[in-house]
């Protein structure tokens, strides 16, 4: 499974996040790209159409360095063993990652919502005369096209909300992965592997440089 999601590169090597980084807005797999030395990575969808998707772009050193930091915030409270008993720190995050992914949700059943209506509306004006038979199907092509893009991205965060669940229920696995890894300096291939579900990248916040990044922990 992780051969066919991680693609490699032309030297045959594998990116550090490829297939594990996805557009916080649509939910595809982020695409690498590089300038020069500098790597990046980017939503492809943005480049299909301007409102198939606002976009996702962060450079994948800055985007180790978002991981490096969450992981050792949250090895403050996973190595407190006051707060692993309690088992409150984990709750939240649980939680976090489930309203990132339920808010994404709502924003999809809205454009599904809004397609179906103009569906509807399209198929009146043909009834009516308004539009010719060919005019009808070139216009609600697109408009299906959306909605099934649409409705397959709702299908992924359903997926995922089931794995927040799972990895809930088992736990038990946190603490001795953060431990093996707490001390290192830099993130390697292996350490996404195992630590790493997916991260959600969102869209820059506009007048700053900050990139909102949500993380999925395999913990």
């Amino acid at each position: 499974m992780r051969e066919q999601k991680a693609k490699p590169f032309i030297t045959g090597t594998i990116g550090l996040f490829s297939g594990k980084a996805r557009c916080g807005e649509c939910g595809y797999v982020l695409r690498s790209g590089k300038r020069g030395e500098w790597r990046f990575l980017t939503c492809p969808n943005r480049s299909v159409s301007k409102d198939a998707c606002r976009g996702a772009f962060i450079s994948v050193s800055r985007l180790e360095s978002k991981v490096m930091e969450e992981l050792k915030r949250l090895a403050e409270n996973y190595l407190d063993q006051e707060a692993l008993e309690q088992g409150i720190q984990w709750d939240k995050e649980y939680e976090k990652q489930k309203n990132s992914v339920a808010n994404r949700m709502k924003f999809y059943e809205k454009k599904i919502l809004d397609c179906k209506k103009a569906l509807r509306a399209l198929y009146l004006d043909q009834v009516r005369g308004i539009l010719t038979e060919e005019d009808y199907l070139d216009m609600t092509r697109a408009f299906s096209v959306e909605k099934k893009r649409l409705e397959e991205a709702m299908k992924i965060c359903k997926e995922q909300i089931q794995e927040i669940e799972e990895r809930k229920k088992a736990g038990g696995n946190g603490k001795e992965l953060v431990e093996k890894y707490i001390h290192v300096e830099h993130l390697t291939r292996e350490m996404v592997e195992a630590l790493v579900d997916h991260v959600d990248v969102g869209r820059r916040i506009s007048g700053s440089r900050d990139v909102p990044i949500t993380i999925y922990w395999n913990f």
